[in-house]
């Protein structure tokens, strides 16, 4: 193992973004953990397997007052990873895993320094944190887990071979993340996970946010293909979504600029924001400004068109949308149209055994289940139009089936973009899972599941803390 000590300043922005080219999940929780494959398949090859990475040549940051900073190298699961981390002068042996977001398909990659809300928390706290880049990149949550993992049972081990700095021994560990990294940190304490994972670690507590699972790819595919009929070039191939996309856009939208590029030009149009409405999440705050947004409309619809397999990371065809009936009404009853147009969009079933259990880590792609049995806090913004709010709902019907709901508290947030949280709501976020972890003090959240409580034009207003971080949110409908 080695380290880079050249003194580089390295930027505190979180790696939040998902993916480009990536593929479609299911708006199902019944099927988050059944019919994706149970049983390793050793005849399975993945693309992703035959991918090499190596370490950016920079890895080094700048301590924050108070602190020591370390960086260097370790063996990941897929190959080399680097390793960030920072120890407060008061460390009283705990360690927070911090997971990063998707960073696309380059093969250098790249280490991880968090934001300054989180860093400065989980100081102020008395907590370590640790940090991988992961000893891949795309949309790999199994190298993102158990290379994480790997770093947090082996990192007093590493920070003496490497720095020759003796911090003791780790008596604590929790992890956060978010996006790609919120799923990692969901699925890190999960308990097929625990039982699966190459290095399984026991965390207290985790706080995954904005959290992308297996369901998002399912709801990037739904999306694409409803607008592609709805636009009324539902004949042409799938395969060809963005050759075709100027076309798709110009026949459902207004061409506008702005902020606010996109608006339903026609029924076609209104139809499909009504449905994406309902596969989101249903009627709520804010969604009418994340479903606008150019910025992650052109993030889902960039994924229009994959080929099923999330880019390599799994062998066969993900995608299954067996069990949903498109919808633009709120009525008990589908209608003759609804049906209609589902007929027209097409039933896609998934491959048998596309993601199985593995016999040496987790799975290709880690599930979020809802199956834990520690204290986890989780936060959305409403109206992310990339990673959905609904994630929050599946996540909480897992965790009733599993019988974990009162270990699971989740906090809906006034913003239209992905992972837009403020500084104070990160910071609250964090002082208040470790005080759950520590003395049993539940925080309050919100109520995801309750149709007329989520369409209120106040929900979000609890745990919503506007700062100086979040200018643009003035413009936004504001809380009473």
């Amino acid at each position: 193992m080695s380290h880079n000590k050249t003194i580089l300043t390295v930027a505190c922005a979180a790696a939040i973004g998902l993916a480009s080219p990536v593929l479609q999940a299911k708006n199902s929780v019944g099927n988050q953990g059944q019919g994706i494959g149970w049983g390793v398949n050793k005849d399975l090859v993945r693309e992703h397997d035959s991918r090499e990475f190596t370490v950016a040549a920079e890895l080094s940051f700048e301590a924050l007052p108070g602190a020591s900073a370390y960086w260097g190298t370790y063996t990941g699961i897929q190959g080399p990873a680097a390793y960030t981390a920072e120890f407060p002068q008061n460390w009283h042996g705990g360690v927070i895993m911090y997971a990063h977001g998707f960073r696309g398909e380059s093969s250098v990659v790249t280490p991880e320094v968090p934001n300054l809300a989180f860093r400065n928390t989980a100081l102020a706290l008395g907590y370590a944190w640790a940090a991988s880049s992961y000893s891949a990149n795309y949309y790999d949550v199994r190298a993102a887990v158990e290379d994480t993992n790997r770093l947090a049972l082996e990192l007093t081990d590493i920070l003496r071979n490497d720095w020759s700095v003796d911090h003791g021994d780790i008596n604590q560990y929790l992890i956060a993340g978010v996006s790609m990294g919120g799923h990692t940190a969901a699925a890190a304490v999960e308990r097929e996970t625990l039982e699966t994972a190459r290095y399984p670690v026991a965390y207290e507590g985790a706080l995954p946010l904005c959290q992308a699972e297996q369901n998002q790819f399912y709801w990037l595919g739904d999306y694409n293909r409803v607008a592609q009929e709805l636009a009324g070039l539902g004949h042409l191939p799938y395969e060809d979504f963005q050759q075709n996309l100027p076309s798709i856009v110009s026949n459902l939208f207004v061409a506008t600029s702005g902020e606010d590029a996109f608006v339903p030009k026609n029924e076609a149009g209104q139809r499909l924001k009504d449905i994406a409405m309902n596969l989101t999440g249903g009627e709520r705050p804010i969604f009418d400004e994340g479903f606008s947004s150019p910025v992650w409309q052109g993030a889902v619809l960039g994924t229009g068109g994959a080929d099923g397999t999330i880019t390599g990371i799994l062998a066969k065809d993900f995608y299954d949308n067996t069990d949903r009936v498109y919808r633009w009404t709120d009525g008990p009853r589908f209608t003759g149209q609804e049906r209609a147009l589902t007929a027209k969009v097409g039933r896609f079933l998934a491959d048998k055994g596309v993601n199985p259990i593995q016999d040496d880590s987790v799975r290709w792609m880690p599930l979020v289940q809802g199956d834990f049995d520690v204290p986890v806090l989780t936060m959305h913004t409403l109206g992310d139009f990339f990673v959905p709010f609904v994630h929050q709902q599946l996540y909480r019907k897992g965790a009733e089936a599993n019988g974990s709901q009162d270990l699971l508290v989740q906090r809906a947030i006034r913003a239209p973009g992905h992972c837009g949280f403020s500084g104070s709501e990160f910071s609250t976020a964090l002082v208040d899972l470790v005080t759950w972890v520590n003395f049993g003090i539940r925080p309050g959240g919100d109520d995801v599941l309750d149709p007329e409580v989520v369409a209120d034009d106040q929900y979000g207003c609890d745990y919503t803390i506007n700062d100086a971080s979040t200018p643009s949110r003035a413009a936004l409908p504001q809380c009473d």
